[in-house]
């Protein structure tokens, strides 16, 4: 199987803890953004910014005598997430997000709000994930945060970016940003004085797209420091050594194989440990029908 080349991955210090979830608390904080730069593609109506992949290695440092003790007694952060009654992984992230900032011994940022409602007259105009104030810089933040995974299709530019629910794209995200999530100037009474968008998860490359090198087809706003997934419809070589990922694994895969070696292909996730190797698995349709004519 074709396997990545990424010199500039950064490591993945979340895989240094054993419990599940501070697994995936330590990927919320630490893992580097899926997009280095906005894509110039992008038509912006209301700027924002990405946090560098420096800024959270920092604040993972920061965190990391935190997360050592609650690898060990992981019950705050379960009993948080207790309250989470949506099994969607984006509204699990927001909430790792949530317990990160609000342990204001750790890092700058005073928890100002979260899941604000903008209301004009009788209307409900928009919703702010976090309103934060930087203590650092002095500074009001507004953070919108998401998880995303996002498969490549044709020539990798910004219009062939799919998620698995093909109305998902990353064009149609990107824009959603910028042009309804961050329009707000003020919150809370507050002024915003910069915007970020905290855009996690993992960007995989089509199989029978990929060349032999696949860094002519990478855009330059792809993050290269977040390890780069393979997707396909082909059931891979040595199959046997990849196992199919349950679905809270998206965020950060179990210490210990949560499955059998696969022998029945469904689609999904699935991860061979010997290459640290990510497949997202889709059935091709099994049958192609011809276009209706009058």
């Amino acid at each position: 199987m074709i396997e990545l080349y990424q010199p500039e991955l950064l490591p993945e210090v979340w895989l240094t803890y054993k419990t599940p979830l501070i697994r995936q608390l330590a990927f919320s904080v630490a893992s580097p953004n899926i997009l280095c730069a906005v894509p110039e593609q992008l038509p912006i109506q209301h700027a924002f910014e990405f946090h560098s992949d420096t800024f959270w290695q920092q604040h993972y440092h920061a965190y990391q005598s935190r997360l050592a003790y609650l690898d060990s007694h992981p019950e705050a952060v379960y009993d948080f997430l207790n309250q989470l009654k949506s099994t969607r992984l984006g509204l699990r992230f927001e909430m790792l997000m949530w317990f990160w900032l609000r342990d204001r011994d750790y890092h700058p940022f005073e928890l100002l709000g979260h899941s604000i409602q903008i209301i004009d007259g009788a209307k409900t105009v928009g919703e702010l994930d976090f309103l934060l104030h930087n203590h650092d810089t002095q500074q009001v933040e507004h953070w919108e945060v998401a998880l995303k995974y996002y498969l490549a299709e044709a020539d990798c530019s910004l219009a062939h970016w799919y998620g698995l629910n093909r109305s998902d794209t990353l064009a149609r995200k990107l824009n959603h940003f910028s042009q309804k999530q961050f329009q707000f100037k003020q919150a809370l009474d507050v002024p915003i004085q910069r915007r970020f968008a905290v855009l996690k998860g993992q960007l995989y490359f089509a199989i029978h797209h990929l060349a032999q090198s696949s860094t002519t087809l990478t855009p330059h706003w792809v993050n290269r420091a977040r390890r780069l997934g393979l997707w396909g419809s082909d059931i891979p070589a040595q199959a046997e050594r990849f196992y199919r990922l349950q679905r809270h694994e998206w965020i950060c895969q179990n210490a210990q194989a949560s499955s059998l070696p696969n022998q029945w292909w469904g689609d999904g996730l699935y991860y061979q440990e010997a290459h640290s190797q990510f497949y997202m698995y889709r059935a091709a349709p099994l049958i192609s029908y011809p276009p209706l004519t009058r």
